[in-house]
């Protein structure tokens, strides 16, 4: 990946995702919760996709982003958090915690895809995914 494929973060570049990977039968599974979000978010987003749901970086990770994850065939987010009571700064920790891991897993290889419509790009990294699912579920409970 170059230098301006991490600064504008887009999937052109990236090789198309093989429909026959782990990481296509993951994101089928979870196909109409990144369809709907795709339909809510106008920003890039990239997957990361895993057993039974899959975590979604909004934006231009890692400086400006948010982030979803779909559980349980729902999907939340931060204000999910905040809604459970969640203080700001623990939020703020949160992001930059995930800001870190993102950095951390720049390199790993990305593909590209598309999902209603829209191109996204798919990080099936084991490794970024147990990092993500572990900061996530430590301030979900």
């Amino acid at each position: 990946m170059g230098f301006f494929d991490r600064i504008f973060a887009s999937s052109k570049g990236y090789e198309p995702l093989d429909e026959e990977s782990l990481a296509a039968n993951r994101i089928e599974k979870i196909r109409d919760q990144l369809e709907s979000l795709s339909k809510q978010v106008h920003k890039p987003l990239e997957v990361v996709p895993g057993e039974e749901g899959g975590y979604v970086f909004i934006g231009k990770p890692p400086k400006n982003f948010g982030i979803a994850w779909i559980e349980d065939n729902e999907v939340h987010s931060l204000k999910s958090l905040a809604d459970k009571g969640a203080k700001p700064e623990d939020l703020k920790a949160l992001s930059n915690k995930l800001r870190e891991i993102y950095e951390a897993n720049q390199d790993d290889t990305r593909y590209s895809a598309k999902i209603g419509g829209k191109d996204i790009v798919v990080t099936p990294s084991e490794t970024m995914k147990n990092q993500v699912s572990d900061v996530i579920h430590k301030a979900a409970h």
